[in-house]
Protein backbone atom coordinates (compact mmCIF):
# COMPACT_ATOMS: atom_id res chain seq x y z
CA UNK A 1 0.00 0.00 0.00
CA UNK A 2 1.90 3.28 -1.38
CA UNK A 3 -0.14 5.36 1.58
CA UNK A 4 -0.98 5.05 5.43
CA UNK A 5 -4.90 5.03 6.17
CA UNK A 6 -5.20 5.73 9.66
CA UNK A 7 -9.05 6.86 11.16
CA UNK A 8 -9.16 7.01 14.83
CA UNK A 9 -12.00 8.45 16.58
CA UNK A 10 -11.55 9.61 20.38
CA UNK A 11 -14.23 9.87 22.91
CA UNK A 12 -12.09 12.10 25.79
CA UNK A 13 -13.71 12.63 29.16
CA UNK A 14 -11.82 15.01 31.26
CA UNK A 15 -13.09 16.96 34.54
CA UNK A 16 -12.36 20.65 36.56
CA UNK A 17 -9.77 20.20 39.03
CA UNK A 18 -11.33 18.68 42.07
CA UNK A 19 -14.74 18.08 40.00
CA UNK A 20 -15.24 21.63 41.29
CA UNK A 21 -18.95 22.97 39.54
CA UNK A 22 -16.92 26.21 37.81
CA UNK A 23 -18.01 25.29 34.37
CA UNK A 24 -21.42 27.99 34.63
CA UNK A 25 -23.80 27.61 31.88
CA UNK A 26 -23.59 31.01 31.11
CA UNK A 27 -20.38 30.84 30.19
CA UNK A 28 -19.80 26.49 29.11
CA UNK A 29 -20.73 27.27 25.42
CA UNK A 30 -18.11 29.42 25.19
CA UNK A 31 -15.33 27.13 26.64
CA UNK A 32 -16.90 24.43 24.31
CA UNK A 33 -16.12 26.63 21.27
CA UNK A 34 -12.84 27.71 22.01
CA UNK A 35 -11.58 24.01 23.06
CA UNK A 36 -13.07 22.94 19.78
CA UNK A 37 -11.33 26.13 18.16
CA UNK A 38 -8.07 24.48 20.00
CA UNK A 39 -8.97 20.66 18.70
CA UNK A 40 -9.07 22.26 15.04
CA UNK A 41 -5.82 23.94 15.74
CA UNK A 42 -4.25 20.68 16.42
CA UNK A 43 -5.34 19.13 12.89
CA UNK A 44 -8.32 17.44 14.39
CA UNK A 45 -11.68 17.41 13.18
CA UNK A 46 -13.94 17.12 15.87
CA UNK A 47 -17.84 16.04 15.97
CA UNK A 48 -18.72 17.69 19.32
CA UNK A 49 -17.57 19.00 22.81
CA UNK A 50 -20.24 19.39 25.32
CA UNK A 51 -20.26 18.91 29.10
CA UNK A 52 -21.83 20.09 33.00
CA UNK A 53 -20.42 22.70 35.27
CA UNK A 54 -17.76 19.61 36.26
CA UNK A 55 -16.06 17.77 33.09
CA UNK A 56 -15.93 17.87 29.75
CA UNK A 57 -16.60 15.21 26.64
CA UNK A 58 -15.41 15.28 23.12
CA UNK A 59 -15.40 13.49 19.91
CA UNK A 60 -12.63 14.20 17.41
CA UNK A 61 -10.45 12.30 14.52
CA UNK A 62 -6.93 11.90 16.46
CA UNK A 63 -4.43 12.80 13.19
CA UNK A 64 -2.21 9.86 12.69
CA UNK A 65 0.90 12.14 12.86
CA UNK A 66 -0.05 12.96 16.23
CA UNK A 67 -0.46 10.95 19.75
CA UNK A 68 -3.47 11.56 21.70
CA UNK A 69 -1.40 12.42 25.21
CA UNK A 70 0.24 15.91 23.10
CA UNK A 71 -3.19 16.75 22.01
CA UNK A 72 -5.30 16.47 25.19
CA UNK A 73 -2.12 18.53 27.24
CA UNK A 74 -2.03 21.14 24.31
CA UNK A 75 -6.00 21.49 24.53
CA UNK A 76 -6.37 21.05 28.24
CA UNK A 77 -3.68 23.34 28.96
CA UNK A 78 -4.77 26.15 26.69
CA UNK A 79 -8.59 26.63 27.42
CA UNK A 80 -7.32 26.91 30.98
CA UNK A 81 -5.17 29.27 29.89
CA UNK A 82 -7.74 30.78 28.03
CA UNK A 83 -11.05 30.51 31.07
CA UNK A 84 -8.67 32.38 33.93
CA UNK A 85 -8.19 34.92 30.90
CA UNK A 86 -11.89 35.64 30.54
CA UNK A 87 -12.10 36.18 33.62
CA UNK A 88 -15.64 34.19 34.13
CA UNK A 89 -14.75 33.40 37.72
CA UNK A 90 -13.20 35.35 40.36
CA UNK A 91 -11.25 32.20 40.84
CA UNK A 92 -8.01 30.20 39.12
CA UNK A 93 -9.93 28.10 36.78
CA UNK A 94 -7.82 24.44 36.01
CA UNK A 95 -8.70 21.28 34.48
CA UNK A 96 -7.90 17.72 36.34
CA UNK A 97 -4.44 16.16 35.49
CA UNK A 98 -5.63 13.43 33.87
CA UNK A 99 -8.24 12.48 31.02
CA UNK A 100 -9.41 9.70 29.42
CA UNK A 101 -9.38 8.56 25.67
CA UNK A 102 -11.30 6.01 24.13
CA UNK A 103 -11.53 5.21 20.97
CA UNK A 104 -14.62 4.52 18.92
CA UNK A 105 -16.00 3.00 15.70
CA UNK A 106 -17.30 4.35 12.86
CA UNK A 107 -20.22 2.50 13.53
CA UNK A 108 -21.13 3.90 16.67
CA UNK A 109 -19.97 8.04 15.98
CA UNK A 110 -23.69 8.81 16.01
CA UNK A 111 -24.96 6.92 19.71
CA UNK A 112 -22.07 8.38 21.03
CA UNK A 113 -22.39 12.41 19.60
CA UNK A 114 -25.97 12.05 21.21
CA UNK A 115 -24.88 10.96 24.24
CA UNK A 116 -22.44 13.93 24.68
CA UNK A 117 -24.74 16.19 23.48
CA UNK A 118 -27.19 14.84 26.34
CA UNK A 119 -25.02 15.48 28.79
CA UNK A 120 -27.27 18.02 31.29
CA UNK A 121 -30.31 15.00 30.98
CA UNK A 122 -27.65 12.75 30.99
CA UNK A 123 -26.51 13.45 34.56
CA UNK A 124 -29.79 14.32 36.30
CA UNK A 125 -30.02 10.64 35.94
CA UNK A 126 -26.49 9.49 36.79
CA UNK A 127 -23.99 11.35 38.79
CA UNK A 128 -20.34 11.41 37.28
CA UNK A 129 -19.22 8.83 39.88
CA UNK A 130 -21.62 6.53 38.36
CA UNK A 131 -20.68 7.22 34.65
CA UNK A 132 -17.17 6.56 35.67
CA UNK A 133 -17.75 3.40 37.48
CA UNK A 134 -19.76 2.72 33.82
CA UNK A 135 -16.50 3.64 32.02
CA UNK A 136 -14.44 1.71 33.94
CA UNK A 137 -16.36 -1.70 33.61
CA UNK A 138 -17.04 -1.36 30.28
CA UNK A 139 -13.77 -0.53 29.32
CA UNK A 140 -11.92 -3.16 31.30
CA UNK A 141 -10.08 -0.96 34.26
CA UNK A 142 -9.48 -2.66 37.82
CA UNK A 143 -11.33 -0.99 40.43
CA UNK A 144 -7.78 0.02 42.20
CA UNK A 145 -6.61 1.27 38.76
CA UNK A 146 -5.40 4.33 40.11
CA UNK A 147 -4.37 6.19 36.48
CA UNK A 148 -8.46 5.78 36.09
CA UNK A 149 -9.36 7.58 39.18
CA UNK A 150 -6.89 9.94 38.17
CA UNK A 151 -8.33 10.71 34.97
CA UNK A 152 -11.79 11.13 35.82
CA UNK A 153 -10.73 13.73 38.92
CA UNK A 154 -12.10 10.80 41.39
CA UNK A 155 -10.43 9.97 44.54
Amino acid sequence: MAHSMVKVWVHAVWSVKDRQALLKHSFRDDVSKHIREDFQGQDCCVRIVNGTDDHLHALFLLPPEKSLANVMKMVKGESSHWVNQQDFLHKKFAWQTGYGGFSVSESLLEKVETYIKNQEEHHRKMTFQEEYERFMKRYGFRETDESVSVMFGIS
